[in-house]
């Protein structure tokens, strides 16, 4: 069985794969057209978010038979072509959880104390100590929208920080942690001081969060997005931010990346990293391992299944 490892991926994880007997090329740097040309040799491909998985690469691929992509979303993929191709997909879920809590966790911080803000004040050879006035995140009431594996990870996190939780999900929860009340769409945006997505992109691409959804947040609220970019109109939130809707957001996530010349670069009260949710050496560890036994039990079982979650 022939593997093209498409996108960076841990170096043990290719290891293991070569250890069961698997040919495994890495080809991370190959321009869309290259690769196009070189998929028509393997039996498997291994992605991250930067490799495209087109219909156009897929018909491209005539003996491909899995697509793993190492991390959760799959909006570079297109699941429905690959299906109809009989091909199976499969996904890692789990793996960076804990990482994109984490950073959530940072950012609230990074937001509530002006840390980004205050750094590159510094930098620029100011000193606003007077100006860069916070607040304490215990007591605050974080909603969380959509309360799945990274959801509850981050609601953990926030109730040992002294911070309340409530949250939304479309789907029914069981096993929350009693700590976590459950409401309903407007009441979460209506009683957050702090908001955090944790949810994919609709079919259509429509934000979630647009200027109706901001208009209803509470006034000096902040909002955090480590999900997937276009949740968030970034329009309305560069307006809610300036006028004073809002008094801070983080993103991690953008609707085109990277977000060259995009004015959210310009907001002073707007914390930004460059996608790094799951950039941990321990998720990367994690994230790769799990892919390369995805691959070597279905080369093992050699049947087709599916095994998105």
């Amino acid at each position: 069985m022939k593997i093209l490892v498409s996108d960076p991926l841990d170096a043990g994880a290719i290891e293991s794969m070569r250890c069961a007997g698997l040919v495994v090329a890495v080809e991370t740097d190959l321009s869309p057209e290259e690769l196009h040309r070189k998929i028509s040799d393997y039996d498997c491909i291994i992605v991250r978010s930067a490799t495209k998985v087109s219909p156009s690469l897929i018909d491209a691929a005539p003996k491909l038979k899995l697509i793993v992509r190492a991390g959760v979303g799959t909006d570079n993929i297109d699941v429905e072509y690959a299906q109809a191709k009989g091909i199976t997909l499969c996904n890692t879920p789990q793996a960076s959880s804990n990482s994109v809590a984490e950073l959530v966790i940072g950012h609230i911080f990074s937001v509530a104390r002006h840390i980004s803000r205050g750094t590159l004040s510094i930098k620029g050879g100011k000193w606003e100590k007077k100006t860069l006035i916070g607040c304490e995140i215990t007591g605050k009431i974080l909603g969380i929208i959509g309360i799945g594996r990274i959801g509850r990870l981050t609601a953990q996190k926030a109730v040992a920080l002294g911070m309340k939780v409530i949250a939304y999900d479309t789907a029914e929860q069981k096993d929350l942690p009693e700590e976590v009340e459950m409401v309903q769409f407007n009441q979460l945006l209506a009683r957050s001081d702090f908001i955090t997505l944790h949810v994919p992109l609709s079919s259509d691409q429509r934000p979630l969060i647009g200027a109706e959804e901001l208009s209803k947040m509470k006034d000096g609220s902040y909002l955090i997005n480590c999900s997937r970019g276009g949740v968030v109109d970034e329009i309305a939130l560069i307006s809610a931010l300036q006028n004073g809707k809002l008094r801070g957001a983080a993103l991690d996530v953008f609707t085109q990346e990277p977000p060259i010349n995009n004015p959210l670069i310009g907001i002073e009260n707007l914390s930004l990293t460059p996608h790094i949710g799951a950039a941990t050496v321990e998720a990367q560890a994690r994230v790769g391992a799990e892919a390369a036994q995805i691959v070597i039990d279905w080369a093992r079982r050699s049947k087709s299944c599916t095994c998105l979650r």
